[in-house]
């Protein structure tokens, strides 16, 4: 089974517009797909630093002496880029989400298609868990997340739903979550609900909205002047993310203008958003929802 197949590859790696003698990280290694077309491209001179969470991913390791992979969230980025003796880097691509191996495989419990123990751990060193979330999450919290992460209209009753009903027992695996919440889940719409309920989950238990401002943050402070960042999210509440802060430096509110009405910005655009192609899509069905940004430090 293929671990991941990575999505805009080519327009991705391009995006960084690659010195052969640069320093480079994926912070989004999985697979190693982008990875290794960035080291195709660098010449013995050049180095790629790669971050993955998942101890899945640590086997596709790459044997390369230009090549470091770190077992870390991609949040702490600037702490082992020091560590490792890197103040400064020429580009940086991430390809947010969940790969297709850990969709694939039916214990880690992302994807709707199986059951499983309901866990959803990108770490699985962490003992926080969609069963955590699930069953010990008060009604506003689950409410919350829900409707923030899920932007699911019935958050409020989908949330009471679950309280009631964890009172008879605890709620351990998809299967009983989705018993559970079956009358929100209509035949023509219930992968579709199900998806934004998984999605809402997934995200609050790894934290992914905040390590995403996190490590945007960062970016500014770690690349070189002219250096890029080529960046793949897969929905809007990533994309809305670092659209802005590509725009103005901030996530939300507006940057402070000066007695000109002028403002200073860490990155510009480089051109407009890039999607996948059909023939993409066609090969490659989880690629649908791609948007890759890139953007250069000025």
């Amino acid at each position: 089974m293929e671990y991941h197949n990575p999505v805009l590859l080519k327009e991705t790696v391009d995006g960084l517009n690659i010195k052969p003698d640069g320093v480079y990280v994926d912070v989004t290694f999985g697979g190693g797909g982008h990875s290794r077309e960035i080291l195709k491209r660098l010449g013995p001179e050049g180095k790629l630093i790669a971050f993955d969470q998942d101890e899945d991913a640590v086997a596709n390791a790459i044997d390369d002496s230009r090549f470091l992979l770190i077992s870390q969230n991609f949040r702490l980025m600037k702490r082992f880029l020091r560590f490792y003796g890197y103040k400064t880097v020429d580009g940086v691509l991430g390809d947010f989400g969940v790969s297709s191996h850990q969709f694939d495989v039916a214990e880690r419990g992302f994807s709707t298609r199986f059951e499983a123990d309901l866990d959803m751990r990108m770490n699985r060193g962490s003992n926080f868990s969609a069963y955590t979330v699930v069953n010990q999450y008060e009604e506003e919290q689950l409410r919350n997340v829900l409707s923030n992460y899920g932007e699911l209209r019935n958050a409020a009753a989908m949330a009471r739903v679950i309280v009631e009903a964890r009172k008879d027992g605890k709620i351990k695996t998809s299967e009983q979550l989705k018993s559970v919440l079956k009358r929100f889940l209509p035949g023509h719409k219930e992968n579709k609900i199900l998806a934004q309920i998984y999605q809402a989950i997934r995200i609050e238990v790894n934290q992914e909205l905040e390590a995403l401002k996190e490590f945007l943050l960062q970016t500014d402070e770690v690349l070189e002047s002219g250096g890029r960042i080529s960046l793949i999210s897969y929905h809007s509440l990533e994309d809305r993310l670092v659209k802005r802060y590509i725009r103005n430096g901030l996530f939300e509110g507006e940057p402070e203008k000066d007695v000109f009405g002028r403002f200073e910005v860490p990155f510009k655009a480089v051109g407009k958003f890039i999607a996948p192609s059909k023939e993409e899509i066609k090969m490659n069905n989880r690629a649908r929802s791609a948007k890759l940004r890139i953007a250069e430090k000025i």
